[in-house]
């Protein structure tokens, strides 16, 4: 298929895909559960898309790392190593999602999200306020860091959601501040894993820039609520969209037995 000859129309649908999507990822993550299934619905191959995804990704990334590093929130020193090691871990992912099926992430994945969602439900109070912190720089980079910035490059959706949880269990931080950080992680498991995805040619490129415009405002938008509204908008946007992964996760790979199961006692 000629991707410079797709219609006005899908390319409109992907903007506004993006955007949506933009927004949704700087507050609780999982904009990748939006915009790949999207670029798969319009024919593209599902390494295309997660590919193309991550270029379009590193726009609503840098647009909120850039709106949260201004106004001081960030401290860019102190994440210098888990930087690294996040886009190490990334690109070694997107190494082998090229040869590899990640098929035993989407089994697992509903579960985590899951987990996530009942966290931040059932302790209301959990990143309220700054904490003491519980793991060191180092560690955190090595373990936390590279770890989700492997599973980012090999599959993606809901990292972001995991790297906040991260930052408040481990570093101590509230809510506003681990959302924060965890768009410059973010940010640097989208560089790794495309650089991988562009030397592969996997990337559509005039797909990805259309999309990349609509993640950059998406985000803009989300970052300026993240710190204006705080806790307040965060945590309930983080539960509902942990849910929603879940319930889109479990019905995208269990679908067929949901609709039989629902046949024989209905």
């Amino acid at each position: 298929m000629e991707w410079t000859l797709l219609g006005s129309e899908i390319y409109g649908f992907l903007f506004l895909v993006a955007m949506v999507a933009g927004f949704v990822d700087s507050i609780a993550g999982g904009g990748g559960l939006l915009t790949i299934p999207a670029l798969m619905s319009v024919g593209i191959s599902p390494v295309q898309a997660l590919a193309t995804s991550k270029l379009q990704a590193v726009g609503s990334s840098l647009s909120a790392s850039l709106y949260f590093i201004r106004r001081g929130v960030i401290d860019l020193r102190l994440q210098r190593f888990a930087i690294v090691m996040t886009v190490m871990g990334a690109m070694i992912g997107a190494l082998l999602v090229q040869f590899i099926s990640p098929d035993f992430l989407r089994y697992l994945l509903p579960v985590l999200v899951i987990i996530i969602g009942l966290y931040f439900l059932l302790m209301p109070n959990i990143g309220a306020e700054d904490r003491q912190r519980r793991l060191g720089p180092i560690a955190f980079g090595c373990f936390i860091g590279a770890g989700i910035g492997f599973y980012d490059g090999i599959f993606g959706p809901g990292t972001g959601s995991f790297f906040a949880l991260s930052y408040v269990m481990l570093c101590g931080y509230n809510l506003a501040k681990a959302t924060a950080h965890a768009k410059v992680l973010n940010f640097a498991s989208n560089i790794g894993a495309l650089g991988f995805f562009i030397f592969g040619g996997q990337v559509l490129w005039l797909v990805g820039f259309v999309m990349l415009i609509g993640q950059i405002i998406g985000a803009r938008i989300g970052a300026s609520l993240v710190l204006s509204k705080g806790q307040k908008l965060i945590r309930p946007m983080l539960v509902t969209i942990s849910f929603l992964m879940s319930i889109k996760l479990l019905y995208d790979h269990h679908g067929d037995t949901l609709r039989a199961w629902l046949a024989f006692y209905f």
